[in-house]
C-alpha cells in the first residue's frame, strides 16, 4: 500500500496519523512536532496523553497512514475515505458497528456485512418496502439494496443477475442470503396462485436441517455450498427455482469434535423420538447414539430441536413430499444412527471380527432400511476380491470395519442429501418459459485452521477462483468508469492469483498428482506429498515445512495456509464397497433401493447441472465392468468440474457481492475484536478493493457537489460566472498545482488519495478564519457592552447607596421624636386609668343598692298578678266544659239525621239509575245518529204501522195493569194482617237501638278526648319533624349542589374520555370495514382476471365463444342479481378442468372449490328468479289479455258486457231489497221491546219513511234497467250492420270523448259525471254511439253510480253502528275497570297517614296525566301520519287530474301550434318539468354508453357539478313514478357495472376517478335526499319534497352504492399516492429550498456507479405543490364534497409523511442539521399550501407532526441530560426507536459541527424506557384512513337542470 504522507508535503503539527499497534492493529496518534526531511523518528502523543517515537525508515522512507478528518468518519461508503487504507477501513468499520450499530457498509460494489449476534428490527416487511424501487446509493447499506440493485437492473437491462455471500463460517452467510430470497419472494411475489416464493422459502429449514451443524465457531454452520437461482418470467414474477449444492461435508456424519454437533436432523429425530408414529424407529436421546455424541453436549442454547423437526416437517409437506418418503427419509437418518452403535468383536488377534447376529441396532438397521439381516452381517466384516483368475473372500480388520462402516453411513447420507435437493428442485420446477433468474450464491469463505485437511483445501481453492472473479469484475468496472468519464486509463496493477489456480487444477498440479495417486493401487498420502514437493518446489505459491514430510503449504490469497496430507486419498477416493451397496440395492422399500442406483441409470434424472454432484466411487472392481469412466471420477474432480460450471454462471451474469464478516469468536453481541476483523477483510477481497481503488482516483465528485461543497473556496469574481464546470477547473488549478492530483470528467471530477482531504482541510481553515475574525468582532462587542453594563451598574450602586444613607437619618429623627410622644402619651393614660377605676368603683355601689329597692316592689307586684291568672282560667275551663258536652249531644243527632237522609237520597239515585230515562240521556247521541240514519225508513212506514201498534200496545198495557193491580190487592191485604205483631217487634227494637245509642255516645266521648290529646302530640311532633326536615332539605341541597359541581367535572371529564375512546373504536372498526371493501375489490378484479383468463383458455382448443350479450360487468354488482357470465364462466373452469386433467387442476383445488361453491349459490339464484320471473309473465300475459279483451270492439263482447251489467244491477237490487227487509223486521222487534218510548216510535218511524223513498228509487231503476235492455238489443242490431261505422266512432271518440254531445253537455260536466269511475272511464267512451247526445250513457253511469253510492251509505252506516256499539261497549268495560281500581286505591288511601294520602293522590294524579299524555302523542302520531298520506294521495289525485286537463287540451293545442311562437312552446315545457326523465327500455345501453361509458369529464366542464349523477336520478325518479321495479333494477345495475367499467379502463387517470368518485357520492346523496326519510330531508325546500321517490325503498342500492363509492375513494388515493411518491423524497428531503444551506460531503462508489439510472429525477417541493394543485382543482372543479376533499388530503399528506421519514430513518447523509432546516422550511410551505386551500382542518397538517419532531430533532442540541429532557418532552409522534435511529443517523457536515456521543443516546433510551412504544421503526405509508362519507344534500331542484346537446341524450323525453 502506497498512499501514505508522500502525497502531501510534510506533515506537521497536530496532524493524526495511524501507526501500528500489537493489539488493537492500529493506534491513533497526533504529531506534536513538525517534521523535517531527514528525521529518524516522529514525536507522537497518543490517545491516552502518553508520548511515543514512531520511527521511520529513511531508505523506504514510509511515513505512518494519515487519519481521515472526523467528518469523514462513519461514511456509508469506504470509498468516500480520503484516505484509503486498512485502519481508515478498520476503523471506520468499528465506529459504525459500535457506536451506531450500524452492521453494514458499502466498499465500492461490495457490500460488507458484520454479524450483529443479536437480532435486530431491520427486516420487518415495511422495510422491504421501503427499499423497493430505490436506487442504492439512496439509501443506508442493507441486504435489501443489494437485492433491490439486483432485481432493478435485471428487469432493467434484462441480464442474469447473481449475489455472492461469503465469509468464515459464523460471519452470518446463511441468514444474508435467506433474507435476500425473502426480498425478491416479497417483491417479486407469483402471480399465479402457486405460492412459489413461499415454496422458496421453504427450502431454507429443510436445506438446514440437512446440511447445517453447530461448530465451534458457528452454531448454525452451512457445512455445504448452494447456489440458489431464483427464476422470473417477463412480467418478473417468481415462478420457479433451482438449487446447486457443492462438497457437502460427508466427515461430520461419522466424526464431530469437541464441542461441535452432527448436522441438526439427528437431534431433532431423537428430540421427537416419542411421537406415536417414530415409536419402530428405535431411537432414544442424541447422547446415546455414537453419531451424535462425539462432540460432548447434545444441544445449543436457545434451541428447541423439537420445535425444529415440526417446521422441517412442515416444510417437507408444503414442497410436495409425500408422507411415504418422509417416513422412509427419517427412517434412513435413524438407521445411519444405529449402524454407529455396532460393536465390532475382535478375532484371531486382529486379523479378522464379527458383528452379533443378536446385535439390536444391526437389527434396527436391517429393519428399517428392510435388507437382509444374514447378507449385511456379513459383508459388514468381509470383502470381496476380484482378480483376472478367481475371487475369492477376505476378513477385515477391526479399523478397516470401523472404516468401511463409516464410509457406508457417509455414503447413505450423501446419496439421501441428493435426494432431498432434487425433490426440492422437483417441486421448485415450473413449465413456464423462464425469462431471467437471479442466482444467490451462498458457500463457505476462505478457511484456517491449526489441523487443515481435504475438505479446507477445497474450500479454499473455490474462495481463490471467485476471488479472481472478483478482482477482474471490479478492475473491469474502474475501467468502464474512466472511459465513460473520459479520463486517461493507466493500467493498475493488481493482485492475480492465476499462478495459485494453476498451482491447484493446471496439468500435474496438486489436484492431478491426487488423482493419479489414487489410481495407483498401494498410493498413501506420503507418496503423494513428496511427489508435491518434487513437483512444485519452486514454485511462488508452494512452500515445504521445515519440520514436517507430510504437510504442503499452499499462499493463498488471503493467507498460507498448511494442510496436512493425512487422508487426502480416502477422501478423495470416497471408497464404498460394492457388496454393501448390493444389499441396499435389493432393498424391500423401493426408495432405498432407488437411492443406489448405479449412475448410469440415474443420469436421466441428475445432472452436474443441477447441482447433484454424486460423488459415490466404487473401489476394488474388475476390470471388465470399468468400462465407464463415470465410476472413476474422484471428489476432487467432480469438485473441479462444478466449480467450473459455476465460474461460467457467474461470469455470465451481473454478480453483487456480499462479505460477511465475524466480529469476535465468543459469539458476543456488539463486540469488535480487531485483529479477526482484519484478517477476514484481508481474506476476502474488501482490502483489494480498496487498494484498487485507491491505485487510481478514489474520490469523485459531480461539478454541482462539488461547486456546492466548495464554494467558500472561490473567489467573488469567479462566483460571477455562470459555467460552473468552469468555476470548478479555475479553483482546483488555483488549489492544487499538480495536475496528476486530479482529472476532469465529463460529468465529474476524479481525485488522487488525499486530495479530497486537503481541499478540506482548506475549506476547514477557511471556516476557521472566518469564525475567527466572527468570534473576535463578537467577543469585542460583548466585552464593550459588559463595560457599559459595569458602569451603569456602578453609577446605579452610588445612586441606591447616597439615598439609603439619606433615609437611615432621617429614619432617626422620626424615630427619637417617636419616643417623645410615646412618653408624653403612656403618663397621660396612667392618670386617667386610676381616675376611672375609683368613678366606676362609686357607680358600682349606687347601683346595687338601687336595684334592691326595685326588686321588692316587682316581687310583691307580681304576685298580686298570678292571683288573678288563676281565677281567670278556673272559670273558663269549666264554661267550656259545659258546652262540649251539649255540643257534642247535638252533633250526634245531626249525624243519624244526616246518614238517615243520605240513605233516601242513594235508594232514590238507584232507582232513577235503573230507569229507561238514564239510559236515554246516556245513549241520547247514538239514538240520534240512529235516527239520522232511519229517518225516511219511518216516515214510508209510519202510518202503515201506527194502528197495529197502537192496538197492540193498549192491549199489552191494559193487560199488564190489570195484573198489577191484583197483585198489589193481594199484597195490601197480607200487610193488613201482619200490622199488630209488627208494631210489637219494632218498639223493642227501638229500645234496643236507644240503649246501643247511649253506649256509643260514651264511647265517642271516650275517643275524642284521647283523639284531641293525640292530635295536639302530633301536631307538636310535626312541627319538630317539620324544623328537622327543614334543615336537612338545606343540608342535602348543600351536598346536591357540591356533589353536582364535582360530578359535572367528572362527568365532562369522563365524557370527553369516552368520546375519544368511541371515536378510536369507531375509526377502528370503519378502518376494518373499508379494508375489507378493499380487499373484496381486490378479490373481485382477482376474479375478473380469473375470468379473462379462463375465457382465453376456452377459446384456445376448440374456438368457444360467450354469447355477446352477455355483460362481462354484470358480475361486478354487489346486491342480489345473477348474471349469465358468472354462470358461463364458472362453467367455462369446470369444463377446463375435465379437460386439463385431474392433475394440473389438483394445483388450484381451492379456487376450484370455491368457483364451484359459488356455481350452486347462483344456480339456486337462478331458479329463484326464474320463478319470480315466471310469475311475472304470468301477470302481465293476464293483464294483456284483460286489455285485450277490454280493447276487442266485437259484437259479442259489447253484448255481454252490457249484460254483465244488467245482471249486477238486478243482484244489486236484491240485495238492496234484502238488507231492507232486514232492517224492517230488526226495527219492528225494537219497537216491540221499547213500545213505551216515543222517541223510540219516532225513530221507527223516521227508518219507515227511508225505506219508503228507497222503494221508490229502485221502482225507478227498473224501469231505467228495462229501457237500458231495450237500447243495448236495439244496439246489437246496429252493430251487427255496420262495423264500418264503429271503427270510425272509435276513432273519434279515442281523440276527443262523445264529440257529438258537444252540442248539449258541457265537457265539465261531463268530467265532474265520470269522476270516481276511472276504472271504467275507458269502457264509457265507447257508449257514445247509443245516441246522438250521449245521454242515455249518462244516465246509465249515473244510476250505477247512485246505485253504488246507497250500497255503500247503508254498508257504511252498518258497519259504523257496530264499530260504535262495539266501542261504547269496551269504554263500558274500561270505566268498570277503572271504578274498581280507583275503589281499591280509595281503600288504600283510607288506611294511610293524611301526608301519605296526600303523597298517594299525587302519584295517582301524575300516572293519570302520563297516560293521557302518551296516548295524546299516539293520537297526535297516528293523524300526522294519516295527514301525511293524505297529502301524497291527494297529490297523486292533483297530479292525475292535470295529467287529464293536459290530455284533453293537447289536441287544440296541436292545431293551434303553426300559430303559436316557438318561445311561448319552450317556457310552456319548462314550466310543466317534473324533473323527471322517461326513457324506453331498449334505449337503456345507449344511456349507459353516452353517459357512463363514453363520458369525457371535459364534456361537462362547463355544466352544473355532478350531472351525469342528477341526470341518472331523474331516470330512476321516472322508474318509481311509473312502479317499474324492474326499470328500476336495470338502470341501477347498469349503472353500478359502468361506472366499474370505466373505472377498470382508466385506472391511472385521476381526472376520471375523481368525476366518477364525485358523481357516484351525488347520486348517494340524492338517493338519501329523495327518498322520503325525514331524517334526510330537514334541508329540503318544498319544491324539492316533490321530487322524492314515491314507491321503492333502495336502501340495499345506497349500500352497494356506498361500497363502490368507498372502492372508487381508494383507487383515486392510490393513483395520486403513485404520481407524488417518486416526488416525495427528492422535493422533500434532498431539494435545497434554501440556497447555500446544505452542505455536500463527500460520496461514494454507490453515489457514481452505473447502478443509478440515468437522468436527473429530482424534484423540487413546486412540483409537489403544483400537483397538489392539480389534484385540488381537478376535485373541486368536479364538485367533490368538500368532506372527501380533506379526508383525500389527509391521506396524501400522511404518504408524504410516512415516505421522507421512512427515507430519513434509513439515510445517513440526510440525517444532519442543514436537512433538518431545510425540511421545516419545506413543511412550512406546505401547511402554508392548507391554509391557502382551507384545509387546515382536515387534519392533514397533524399527519405531518412526526417529520415535524424529526427535523426539530435534527436541529436540536444533543449534549447534555437538560437536552435529552428536551428531546423526550418534544418528540411525543415519534416513538423510541425511531428517536434512536436519527441520533444514531446524525452526522455532521461540517467539522465545527459534533457528533452524537453513545453516553447521550443510552441517556435518551433511559428517559424513553417508560414510553410503551410499537417495537416498528418505520410507517406504513400504505395505511389508509377509513374514509366517511357525510350527507351532503344539494339545493338544485330537478326541473332547473338542463341536458346540453353535446350528451347525445335526445331519446330522454322531459315528462
Amino acid at each position: 500500500m502506497a498512499f501514505f504522507l508522500s502525497f502531501l508535503p510534510p506533515p506537521s503539527q497536530y496532524t493524526r496519523v495511524w501507526i501500528p499497534d500489537p493489539d488493537e492493529v492500529w493506534r491513533s496518534a497526533e504529531i506534536i512536532k513538525d517534521y523535517k526531511e531527514g528525521d529518524k523518528s516522529l514525536h507522537l502523543k497518543l490517545e491516552d496523553e502518553t508520548l511515543y517515537e514512531y520511527p521511520i525508515d529513511l531508505q523506504g522512507n514510509e511515513l505512518p497512514f494519515l487519519r481521515n478528518p472526523d467528518i469523514l468518519v462513519g461514511e456509508n461508503d469506504l470509498t468516500a475515505l480520503s484516505y484509503l487504507h486498512e485502519p481508515a477501513v478498520l476503523h471506520n468499520l468499528k465506529v459504525r458497528f459500535l457506536e451506531s450499530n450500524h452492521i453494514y457498509t458499502y466498499c465500492g460494489i461490495v457490500l460488507v456485512a458484520i454479524n450483529p449476534y443479536e437480532q435486530l428490527p431491520i427486516y420487518e416487511q415495511d422495510v422491504i418496502y421501503a427499499y423497493s424501487g430505490q436506487n442504492m446509493g439512496d439509501m443506508d447499506p442493507h441486504i435489501f439494496a443489494v437485492a433491490e440493485e439486483a432485481y432493478k437492473q435485471m428487469a432493467r437491462d434484462e441480464k442474469n443477475q447473481s449475489i455472492i455471500v461469503s465469509g468464515e463460517s459464523g460471519a452470518g452467510k446463511t441468514v444474508s442470503a435467506k433474507y435476500a430470497m425473502r426480498f425478491f419472494a416479497t417483491v417479486g411475489g407469483s402471480a399465479s396462485e402457486t405460492n412459489i416464493e413461499a415454496k422458496v422459502l421453504a427450502s431454507s429449514p429443510i436445506m438446514e436441517a440437512i446440511g447445517n451443524a453447530k461448530t465451534t465457531r458457528n452454531d448454525n454452520s452451512s457445512r455445504f455450498g448452494k447456489y440458489i437461482q431464483i427464476g422470473f418470467d417477463k412480467r418478473y414474477h417468481i415462478i420457479g427455482a433451482n438449487m446447486r449444492t457443492y462438497l457437502l461435508e460427508k466427515s461430520r456424519v461419522v466424526f464431530q469434535a469437541e464441542d461441535e454437533r452432527n448436522y441438526h436432523i439427528f437431534y431433532q429425530l431423537c428430540a421427537s423420538a416419542s411421537l406415536p408414529e417414530f415409536k419402530d424407529l428405535g431411537l432414544t436421546c442424541a447422547e446415546d447414539f455414537f453419531y451424535t455424541s462425539q462432540g460432548g453436549d447434545t444441544s445449543i442454547d436457545g434451541v428447541d430441536d423439537a420445535d425444529d423437526f415440526e417446521k422441517t416437517r412442515h416444510a417437507f409437506t408444503l414442497l410436495g413430499v409425500k408422507e411415504s418418503h418422509q417416513t422412509t427419509i427419517f427412517r434412513i437418518i435413524a438407521a445411519i444412527l444405529h449402524l454407529g452403535n455396532l460393536e465390532i468383536q475382535a478375532e484371531r488377534d486382529g486379523d479378522a471380527c464379527s458383528v452379533s447376529s443378536e446385535d439390536e441396532h444391526l437389527n434396527n438397521f436391517c429393519g428399517l432400511l428392510g435388507v437382509e439381516h444374514s447378507q449385511m452381517q456379513h459383508w459388514l466384516c468381509h470383502r470381496k476380491l476380484v482378480t483376472t483368475a478367481e475371487t475369492y473372500v477376505k476378513n477385515m480388520s477391526v479399523q478397516q470395519v470401523v472404516n468401511a462402516r463409516n464410509a457406508l453411513a457417509k455414503h447413505i447420507y450423501a446419496q439421501l442429501f441428493n435426494w432431498i435437493v432434487q425433490h426440492i428442485n422437483k417441486a421448485l420446477h415450473t413449465t413456464v418459459k423462464q425469462h431471467s433468474f437471479i442466482g444467490v450464491l451462498d458457500i463457505y469463505g476462505f478457511e484456517t485452521f491449526e489441523v487443515n485437511s481435504f475438505e479446507q483445501f477445497c474450500i479454499n481453492y473455490a474462495n481463490e477462483k471467485l476471488q479472481q472473479q472478483f478482482n477482474s469484475h471490479v478492475f473491469k468496472l474502474e475501467q468502464e468508469e474512466y472511459m465513460k468519464e473520459g479520463i486517461p486509463w493507466t493500467l493498475i496493477d493488481f493482485y492475480d492469483n492465476q499462478p495459485c489456480i494453476d498451482l491447484i487444477e493446471a496439468k500435474l498440479g496438486i489436484l492431478d498428482l491426487l488423482d493419479e495417486e489414487c489410481k495407483v493401487p498401494k498410493g498413501t498420502d506420503q507418496n503423494w506429498a513428496q511427489k508435491l514437493y518434487d513437483r512444485h518446489a519452486s514454485s511462488q505459491h508452494f512452500q515445504k515445512p521445515r519440520m514436517s514430510n507430510t504437510s504442503f503449504i499452499v499462499l493463498h490469497f488471503a493467507d498460507k495456509v498448511e494442510y496436512q496430507s493425512e487422508g487426502f486419498l480416502e477422501k478423495n477416493r470416497d471408497t464404498v464397497y460394492e457388496e454393501q451397496i448390493n444389499i441396499l440395492k435389493a432393498s424391500k422399500y423401493q426408495m432405498v433401493a432407488d437411492l443406489f442406483q448405479d449412475e448410469k441409470d440415474a443420469a436421466p434424472t441428475t445432472s452436474v447441472g443441477k447441482g447433484t454432484s454424486k460423488i459415490s466411487v466404487r473401489s476394488a472392481r474388475p476390470v471388465i465392468k470399468a468400462a465407464n469412466k463415470e465410476h472413476k471420477k474422484t471428489v476432487g474432480h467432480q469438485f473441479r468440474n462444478s466449480l467450473h460450471l459455476l465460474m461460467e454462471t457467474l461470469n455470465a451474469t451481473t454478480p453483487h457481492y456480499v462479505r460477511c464478516i465475524k466480529p469476535n469468536d465468543e459469539k458476543l453481541p456488539f463486540k469488535f475484536d480487531p485483529k479477526r476483523a482484519v484478517q477476514q477483510l484481508r481474506a476476502c477481497g474488501v482490502l483489494e478493493t480498496i487498494r484498487i481503488s485507491a491505485a487510481g482516483f478514489p474520490s469523485r465528485w459531480s461539478y454541482h457537489d462539488f461547486f456546492n461543497r466548495y464554494r467558500v473556496l472561490m473567489k467573488k469574481r469567479d462566483l460571477s460566472k455562470n459555467d460552473k464546470k468552469q468555476i470548478c477547473q479555475t479553483l482546483l488549478e488555483d488549489l492544487i498545482k499538480d495536475p496528476d492530483k486530479f482529472q476532469f470528467g465529463r460529468t465529474k471530477i476524479f481525485f488522487r488519495a488525499g486530495q479530497v482531504a486537503y481541499l478540506e482541510k482548506l475549506r476547514a481553515d477557511k471556516f476557521r478564519a472566518a469564525t475567527i475574525m466572527i468570534q473576535k468582532t463578537v467577543r469585542g462587542w460583548l466585552q464593550r457592552v459588559k463595560y457599559k453594563r459595569l458602569r451603569q451598574a456602578a453609577v446605579v450602586i452610588q445612586r441606591y447607596t447616597r439615598g439609603r444613607l439619606a433615609r437611615r437619618l432621617a429614619e432617626h429623627l422620626r424615630r427619637t421624636r417617636a419616643a417623645i410622644i410615646f412618653q408624653k402619651q403612656y403618663r397621660m393614660l396612667r392618670i386617667l386609668r386610676a381616675f376611672q377605676r375609683v368613678r366606676n368603683a362609686t357607680i358600682t355601689i349606687q347601683a346595687f343598692a338601687r336595684g334592691m329597692f326595685v326588686r321588692r316592689i316587682y316581687h310583691k307586684i307580681l304576685a298580686e298578678h298570678k292571683a288573678t291568672i288563676l281565677q281567670k282560667y278556673a272559670r273558663g275551663w269549666l264554661a267550656r266544659t259545659r258546652f262540649r258536652r251539649v255540643r257534642g249531644a247535638t252533633i250526634v243527632l245531626q249525624c243519624y239525621y244526616r246518614r238517615m237522609k243520605a240513605r233516601q237520597e242513594l235508594k232514590a239515585l238507584k232507582i232513577e239509575a235503573r230507569s229507561a230515562q238514564h239510559l236515554k240521556k246516556l245513549n241520547i247521541g247514538m239514538e240520534n245518529k240512529v235516527v239520522q240514519l232511519q229517518r225516511k225508513i219511518d216516515e214510508q212506514n209510519k202510518e202503515y204501522k201506527l194502528l197495529n201498534e197502537q192496538l197492540s200496545t193498549l192491549t199489552s198495557a191494559h193487560s199488564s195493569e190489570v195484573e198489577k193491580l191484583k197483585k198489589e190487592l193481594v199484597q195490601y191485604q197480607q200487610s193488613h194482617r201482619g200490622d199488630g205483631n209488627q208494631l210489637v217487634s219494632l218498639q223493642e227494637e227501638m229500645e234496643h237501638l236507644r240503649l246501643e245509642l247511649e253506649k256509643a255516645h260514651g264511647e265517642r266521648k271516650v275517643v275524642e278526648d284521647s283523639y284531641v290529646k293525640e292530635k295536639d302530640l302530633l301536631r307538636k311532633r310535626i312541627s319538630d319533624l317539620e324544623e328537622e326536615n327543614a334543615l336537612l332539605k338545606q343540608e342535602k341541597e348543600e351536598l346536591n349542589s357540591r356533589i353536582l359541581c364535582q360530578s359535572e367535572d367528572e362527568f365532562a371529564l369522563n365524557t370527553v374520555e369516552e368520546n375519544i375512546q368511541m371515536k378510536k373504536e369507531l375509526e377502528e372498526e370503519r378502518s376494518r370495514y373499508q379494508n375489507l371493501v378493499k380487499e373484496y375489490s381486490r378479490l373481485e378484479q382477482r376474479y375478473d382476471n380469473l375470468r379473462d383468463e379462463m375465457t382465453i383458455v376456452k377459446q384456445a382448443p376448440g374456438h368457444r365463444r360467450n354469447p355477446s350479450n352477455q355483460s362481462s360487468l354484470e358480475s361486478d354488482s354487489n346486491y342480489p342479481s345473477i348474471s349469465t357470465s358468472e354462470i358461463g364462466d364458472t362453467e367455462g373452469v369446470i369444463q377446463q378442468v375435465e379437460e386439463v386433467g385431474m392433475e394440473k387442476a389438483a394445483m388450484d383445488m381451492t379456487l376450484f372449490l370455491k368457483l364451484q361453491k359459488r356455481v350452486r349459490e347462483l344456480e339456486q339464484e337462478r331458479k329463484k328468479l326464474q320463478i319470480q320471473l315466471e310469475k311475472k309473465e304470468q301477470e302481465s300475459k293476464k293483464s294483456q289479455v284483460i286489455e285485450m279483451k277490454t280493447e276487442v270492439t266485437s259484437d259479442h263482447e259489447d253484448f255481454a258486457y252490457n249484460s254483465l251489467k244488467r245482471q249486477e244491477l238486478e243482484s244489486e237490487n236484491k240485495k238492496l231489497k234484502n238488507e231492507l227487509n232486514e232492517l224492517r223486521k230488526a226495527i219492528a222487534d225494537r219497537a216491540t221491546l221499547n213500545n213505551s218510548s216515543n222517541d223510540t216510535q219516532d225513530s221507527y218511524n223516521l227508518l219507515l219513511n227511508q225505506l219508503k223513498s228507497a222503494n221508490e228509487e229502485l221502482e225507478v231503476r227498473k224501469e231505467e234497467v228495462l229501457i237500458l235492455r231495450t237500447q243495448i238489443m236495439k244496439a246489437a242490431q246496429q252493430k251487427e250492420a255496420g262495423k264500418n261505422m264503429v271503427i270510425e266512432r272509435e276513432s273519434i271518440t279515442t281523440n276527443a270523448s262523445w264529440p257529438n254531445s258537444d252540442k248539449h253537455i258541457d265537457q265539465e260536466d261531463a268530467i265532474e259525471a265520470y269522476q270516481g269511475m276511472c276504472e271504467t272511464n275507458r269502457k264509457t267512451e265507447d257508449w257514445g254511439y247509443l245516441n246522438e247526445d250521449g245521454e242515455l250513457g249518462l244516465a246509465y253511469q249515473g244510476l250505477k253510480q247512485v246505485a253504488r253510492l246507497l250500497e255503500a251509505q247503508l254498508q257504511d252506516q252498518r258497519r259504523e253502528h257496530e264499530e260504535e256499539v262495539e266501542a261504547l261497549k269496551n269504554e263500558v268495560d274500561a270505566m268498570k275497570e277503572e271504578m274498581e281500581k280507583q275503589q281499591q286505591a280509595f281503600l288504600q288511601t283510607l288506611q294511610l297517614s293524611p301526608e301519605a294520602q296526600v303523597e298517594f293522590g299525587l302519584q295517582q294524579e301524575i300516572t293519570r296525566l302520563t297516560n293521557e299524555n302518551l296516548d295524546l302523542k299516539e293520537l297526535l302520531e297516528k293523524l300526522e301520519k294519516n295527514e301525511k298520506k293524505l297529502k301524497k294521495q291527494l297529490k297523486i289525485y292533483m297530479k292525475k287530474v292535470q295529467d287529464f286537463e293536459a290530455s284533453q287540451t293537447m289536441v287544440p293545442a296541436e292545431r293551434r301550434r303553426h300559430e303559436r311562437n316557438m318561445q311561448v312552446a319552450v317556457q310552456r315545457k319548462e314550466k310543466d318539468f317534473q324533473g323527471m326523465l322517461e326513457y324506453y327500455k331498449e334505449d337503456e345501453p345507449l344511456l349507459i354508453r353516452n353517459l357512463i361509458t363514453d363520458l369525457k369529464p371535459q364534456a361537462v366542464s362547463a355544466t352544473v357539478p355532478c350531472l351525469p349523477a342528477y341526470i341518472l336520478y331523474m331516470c330512476i325518479r321516472h322508474a318509481d313514478y311509473i312502479n317499474d321495479d324492474q326499470k328500476v333494477h336495470s338502470l341501477l345495475t347498469s349503472t353500478i357495472n359502468g361506472i366499474k367499467k370505466v373505472l377498470k379502463k382508466h385506472n391511472d387517470d385521476f381526472q376520471m376517478t375523481s368525476f366518477w368518485l364525485a358523481n357516484t357520492c351525488r347520486l348517494l346523496h340524492c338517493l338519501k335526499q329523495y327518498s322520503g326519510d325525514a331524517g334526510f330531508m330537514t334541508q329540503n325546500t318544498p319544491k324539492q319534497n316533490e321530487h322524492c321517490l314515491r314507491n321503492f325503498d333502495l336502501t340495499e342500492y345506497r349500500q352497494v352504492l356506498s361500497h363502490l363509492s368507498i372502492q372508487i375513494y381508494q383507487q383515486l388515493i392510490r393513483i395520486a399516492e403513485g404520481i407524488l411518491q417518486p416526488m416525495i423524497v427528492s422535493a422533500v428531503l434532498e431539494n435545497e429550498s434554501i440556497q447555500g444551506l446544505s452542505g455536500v460531503k463527500p460520496m461514494g462508489y454507490r453515489n457514481r456507479s452505473s447502478s443509478m439510472a440515468d437522468g436527473d429525477s429530482s424534484y423540487s417541493l413546486d412540483a409537489i405543490i403544483r400537483q397538489l394543485n392539480t389534484f385540488h382543482s381537478i376535485v373541486c372543479d368536479q364538485g367533490l364534497d368538500p368532506e372527501i376533499v380533506q379526508q383525500v388530503f389527509k391521506q396524501l399528506f400522511y404518504m408524504i409523511n410516512a415516505v421522507a421519514l421512512n427515507n430519513l430513518l434509513l439515510r445517513k447523509d440526510v440525517c444532519s442539521w442543514s436537512t433538518g432546516m431545510q425540511l421545516r422550511f419545506n413543511i412550512s410551505q406546505l401547511e402554508e399550501w392548507l391554509r391557502g386551500k382551507n384545509l387546515q382542518q382536515s387534519g392533514a397538517a397533524q399527519t405531518l407532526e412526526p417529520l415535524i419532531q424529526a427535523a426539530q430533532l435534527l436541529q436540536l442540541k444533543k449534549k447534555t441530560s437538560e437536552d435529552a429532557e428536551a428531546i423526550c418532552s418534544l418528540c411525543t409522534s415519534l416513538t423510541t426507536q425511531q428517536i434512536v435511529k436519527i441520533l444514531n443517523l446524525y452526522t455532521p457536515v461540517n467539522e465545527f459541527e459534533e457528533r452524537v456521543t453513545v453516553a447521550f443516546i443510552r441517556d435518551i433510551q433511559t428517559h424513553l424506557q417508560e414510553r410503551n412504544d410499537p417495537p416498528q421503526l418505520l410507517l406504513d405509508f400504505k395505511h389508509m384512513f377509513p374514509v366517511l362519507f357525510p350527507f351532503n344534500p344539494s339545493s338544485i331542484t330537478m326541473d332547473s337542470i338542463h341536458l346540453p346537446a353535446s350528451l347525445n341524450l335526445e331519446f330522454l323525453n322531459k315528462v
